[in-house]
């Protein structure tokens, strides 16, 4: 089920590809400290790969900070077990 969806996917992007080269009309694009003229292809791809960088290390700080507050836990988890079971013990005594 992975192959398909990965090969899915490939498709959609070839096809998106193909629909985006034709698109070669000139457009003016303002940015903030200028302005150029650019492919609509192009700049829509420009802007797609950006979003999608910047939604990729966002994601990844989120993912990274969660990870590692797991890792402290699993931390503080195993400091306590060792205790927990002495008292355990003690207490069964």
């Amino acid at each position: 089920m992975k192959i398909i969806k990965i090969v899915l996917l490939i498709v959609l992007f070839l096809v998106t590809l193909a629909l985006g080269s034709q698109n070669q009309e000139v457009v003016t694009f303002n940015y903030l400290l200028a302005q150029g003229d650019f492919h609509l292809s192009t700049l829509l791809g420009s802007v797609f790969v950006v979003g999608f960088v910047i939604s990729w290390v966002i994601f990844g700080s989120l993912h990274l900070k969660s990870q590692l507050t797991v890792r402290k836990l699993k931390k503080q988890l195993a400091k306590q077990k060792p205790s927990e079971s002495k008292e355990v013990v003690s207490a069964n005594s």
